[in-house]
């Protein structure tokens, strides 16, 4: 359990170092096209493809960084009413099931990713697209490992509580 929580306060570091470096790289890029296409008449390019692709990229980062932070989107009407170790149980439950349907979307977007490298496909240049569309099934792995990370921390809340007198 202390390498799992371990691994994802790592994890979470990592996360969020990569998502300041490109919010601020996509800021700075904006900044410069808008400047450039006024002043200039021009832009950089590749730069709305990269800005594009970055966008994909924070969004599996930062979804990422939400469930390991339980931060993500969450229906829980019920376990407002519910006592907490039914809730703990509850949460081991959801986290799961979280993990196992990010499993089969991590097994989809591989063989995406798959079709792409066998297509020869390229995003600008001689820049191939599964470079930029890597993060799909990254991330969705990403998502199995936070979810089973706090399905573990749950089970562990149930069991302190059942051994509890």
């Amino acid at each position: 359990m202390k390498v799992l929580n371990t691994l994802d306060g790592w994890l979470n570091k990592a996360e969020s170092a990569l998502l300041i470096v490109l919010l601020l790289m996509m800021v700075l890029l904006a900044f410069a096209q808008v400047i450039m296409r006024n002043i200039f008449s021009a832009g950089v390019v590749w730069g709305d493809i990269l800005l594009r692709h970055s966008v994909l990229w924070i969004g599996f980062l930062g979804g990422a960084l939400g469930i390991s932070n339980k931060r993500h989107i969450n229906i829980d009407a019920f376990t407002h009413y519910m006592p907490p170790k039914m809730n703990s149980s509850f949460s081991v439950f959801t986290n799961l099931f979280g993990a196992g349907v990010c499993v089969f979307l991590t097994l989809a977007a591989v063989r995406f990713v798959e079709n792409e490298i066998s297509s020869g496909s390229f995003v600008y240049g001689q820049i191939p697209s599964w470079y930029a569309e890597i993060i799909i099934p990254v991330g969705f792995g990403l998502f199995v490992f936070h979810f089973v990370a706090r399905a573990a921390r749950n089970f562990k809340e149930v069991t302190k509580k059942v051994s509890s007198p």
